[in-house]
C-alpha cells in the first residue's frame, strides 16, 4: 500500500515537539546513538544512529516526526534528545531508559569515508504509538539486534496495512550474525513494507551473487512496491514492479559520508508525502530521486550527520547538476 499524500507542514521550519508529537506524519522507529567520528584531528562526538538521523532530517524540511527508540538516562541521552528537540522531533513515551546511552565509533578514512564499531544494546520498550501516521519508518541496527528487533517487527505487523512503512536495512556487519541470517531477517521483514531503500553495499553484501538490478527485483518480488538502491557518484536506481530508472548523482566536494544515506531516506520521505496523485509514475520517481540525491550531496559537503532544512533542499545549488558526461535520467524495463 503506497497511498498518496500532502505533508501538511512540508514547508514549515521546526515547530515545538510537543505539537508535532500531537499528530506526527512520520514515525521512526529504532537507535539513536553517539557517533564517536575519530580522524587525525582527534574525535569528535555527535548525535547519530540511522533511524534517529532519519527522524532530525524529517524534522528539518519541515515534516511533524516522532521517534520510538531508547536512549539512557545519561548525559549523552540527553544531548540526542535536546538535538532531535532542535529540530522539532518528539520521542515517544517509553524512549528513555535507565542506564547507558550507546555509541558508534566512526573512523575517517581520507576520502571521508568511515567504518563503524559499536557499543550498543538494543531493547524497545513494550508500547505502541497511541495513533498510526501517514509513514512508518525503521530500519538499521533496530531491525536486526535481538532483543529490539522482535518488537520492531511486532509493531511493523500492526501498523503495515494501515500506513506506508519505508525500510532501510542499512547493514552494519559487525553487529550480525552471519549473511544468511541477516538475509532471512531481511527478507522476512520485507513484505512488511511498502518503499525499501538500501546502498550498494548493503545490495552486495545481501545478495553478492546479483547484480543490483536482479537485487531490486528480488526485493520487489518479495513485496515492497517500490526499490532504491543508491550507488554513490553513481546515482540512485529507483525500481518498481513496471520500470527500472536511474537517476544521477549531484556532484559535490565531500567533507565526509557520515549521514548522507540517512538524508538521502528523509528527502525520499519526505518526497513521497509531497507527490501529489501521481503514485509511481515515472515523473514522480525521478523527482523522487533528484531530490534525495540533492539531500544527501548537501549532507556530504559538511562534517557529520548534517541534514538539509527545507529551504536549502529548495534552493538552487551551484553544483546541482550531474557531473559531467552523465546522461539523463532513463527509464529502463523493470528487471524479472
Amino acid at each position: 500500500m503506497i497511498p498518496t499524500s500532502n505533508p501538511g507542514t512540508a514547508d514549515a521550519g521546526p515547530a515545538d515537539s510537543a505539537t508535532r508529537a500531537a499528530t506526527p506524519e512520520v514515525i521512526v522507529i529504532g537507535e539513536a546513538l553517539v557517533d564517536v567520528v575519530a580522524s587525525a584531528e582527534g574525535a569528535v562526538e555527535h548525535p547519530g544512529g540511522s533511524p534517529s538521523n532519519v527522524a532530525y532530517g524529517l524534522g528539518l524540511l519541515g515534516i511533524r516526526t516522532a521517534l520510538l527508540t531508547s536512549i539512557g538516562d545519561d548525559d549523552r541521552g540527553r544531548a540526542i534528545e535536546a538535538h532531535l528537540q532542535r529540530a522539532g522531533v518528539a520521542l515517544l513515551p517509553g524512549s528513555r531508559t535507565p542506564g547507558r546511552t550507546a555509541s558508534a565509533t566512526a573512523t575517517l578514512a581520507a576520502d571521508g569515508s568511515a567504518t563503524y564499531d559499536f557499543d550498543i544494546r538494543w531493547e524497545l520498550p513494550a508500547v505502541a504509538p497511541a495513533s498510526l501516521p501517514k509513514v512508518l519508518h525503521t530500519g538499521s541496527i533496530a531491525t536486526f539486534l535481538a532483543p529490539g528487533a522482535a518488537a520492531v517487527r511486532t509493531l511493523l505487523e500492526q501498523a503495515h496495512r494501515e500506513c506506508v512503512v519505508t525500510y532501510d536495512p542499512n547493514i552494519r556487519p559487525a553487529l550480525l550474525g552471519s549473511q544468511a541470517e541477516a538475509r532471512t531477517i531481511f527478507e522476512e521483514l520485507v513484505p512488511l513494507t511498502d518503499v525499501v531503500k538500501l546502498s550498494d553495499e548493503d545490495a552486495r553484501w545481501l545478495y553478492p551473487d546479483l547484480q543490483l538490478e536482479d537485487t531490486a527485483a528480488r526485493i520487489l518480488g518479495l513485496g515492497a512496491g517500490l526499490t532504491v538502491v543508491t550507488r554513490g557518484s553513481g546515482g540512485s536506481l529507483l525500481a518498481t514492479a513496471d520500470l527500472q530508472l536511474t537517476v544521477p548523482a549531484v556532484r559535490s566536494a565531500v567533507a565526509d559520508t557520515i549521514g548522507a544515506g540517512d538524508s538521502y531516506m528523509a528527502a525520499l520521505i519526505y518526497g513521497l508525502l509531497a507527490r501529489g496523485t501521481d503514485g509511481l509514475a515515472p515523473a514522480v520517481l525521478e523527482t523522487l530521486g533528484r531530490t534525495a540525491s540533492k539531500a544527501a550531496a548537501i549532507t556530504v559537503r559538511r562534517p557529520g550527520a548534517n541534514p538539509p532544512t527545507a529551504a536549502e533542499l529548495l534552493a538552487d545549488l551551484p553544483e546541482d547538476t550531474a557531473p559531467e558526461g552523465a546522461a539523463p535520467a532513463e527509464v529502463a524495463p523493470a528487471a524479472v
